[in-house]
Order: C-alpha cells, then structure tokens, then sequence
C-alpha cells in the first residue's frame, strides 16, 4: 500500500467526522512514520515498509485483544473495532492452500528432506509479509508427516 494512501484515508476520517477511525488510521501513519526514520528513508516510503508496519500493527492489536481482561468489554470493543479499521489496509495474506501448492511446486527438493527447520528458513524469506508464519509451519508440518 502507498504510504499517500493511506494519509489520504486518514484526512477522509477526520472530514467525515469518524473520531474512532482517524485515531486507527493515525496510529497506523505514525508506525509506517517511525519505521521509516529508523530505516532512514523519511521521504520515499518504499509500499513494502508500509505494508510490513501494517502487518505489525495488526499483530499487536490482536495480541492486546488476547491479552484484554474479560470483565472490560467496553475496552476489548474498543481494540476490535481497532483492529477492524487496521486489517482494512493490511495486504492480502495467502490461504493455507495456496501456500502448499506454493511449496509443493517450487520447494519440492526442500521438502523431500523432511526437514522442518531447513524449510522453514527456506521458505520464509520469499513468503514474509505475504503469509501467516503460523499458517505456513502448519503447512510445513502437515507436508513434513
């Protein structure tokens, strides 16, 4: 996703007097932000930094929706619908199908080793970003019996 994307969605919020999702969409902004000063490429935001800040924002949502006490329910309300505006921006991530015929088609050799490990490492420098790592291990185990 482009970075002006996304600052375009968050001016659209704050006109349309959505409070809850501005403040989403700016949590979001300021993340891509800080992780492109510590990349030092402030100006030119490359997509893939955008996305990579977005899938790690989404992974902290759902971790504080795990984390959330079940007697706040006005507060787990608050971090899902959070987290709803924030998975609206997230790539596309492939299904567990589509990631063993992936692996079935271009690791074949790798996964003839039953090697988990060797796999793993293998496999997930082409599918960061794109896939789950619990749902490609799960892959990679069922491939791997």
């Amino acid at each position: 996703m482009e970075f002006k994307v996304l600052q375009a969605e968050m001016i659209q919020a704050l006109k349309a007097g959505q409070k809850e999702r501005k403040e989403s969409i700016s949590m979001l902004v300021a993340a891509v932000k800080k992780m492109a000063i510590d990349a030092g490429c402030r100006e030119n935001i490359p997509d893939d930094m955008v996305d990579q800040a977005i899938l790690k924002e989404v992974k902290s949502a759902k971790e504080q929706i795990d984390t959330c006490p079940a007697s706040r329910q006005d507060l787990l309300e608050q971090y899902k619908a959070h987290l709803a505006v924030i998975e609206e921006f997230a790539p596309k991530m492939m299904s567990a199908e589509e990631i063993k015929a992936l692996l079935e088609e271009k690791y074949a050799e790798v996964i003839a080793t039953k090697n988990r490990g060797m796999i793993m490492k293998t496999v997930m420098a082409e599918l960061k970003g794109k896939a789950d790592g619990k749902v490609i291990s799960g892959v990679v185990a069922e491939l791997c019996k």
